[in-house]
């Protein structure tokens, strides 16, 4: 895993974590945090999780490289 992958699954756990506490408790971390939904720095912060999230989406299609060893370790008949 690159080190831009393990950025953008850091953003992306925290955007997880920012949406269950919207979602349990009504509070918005990251608003409440900088300054409000509106404002620009929180603004950026939704933007980079949700590029984060985009960049995960190649995480998901991206094949295991335990299964391709052991297909490789395998013998074929």
């Amino acid at each position: 895993m690159s080190t831009i992958q393990r950025i953008a699954l850091v953003l992306t756990i925290i955007g997880a974590i920012n949406w269950g506490l919207i979602g349990f408790f009504q509070f918005d971390l990251v608003a409440a945090i900088f300054g409000g939904q509106d404002s620009a720095l929180a603004r950026v912060i939704y933007g980079l999780v949700g590029i984060a999230g985009l960049i995960n989406l190649g995480l998901l299609f991206k094949p295991n490289e335990g299964l391709e060893r052991e297909a490789q370790a395998k013998p074929t008949r």
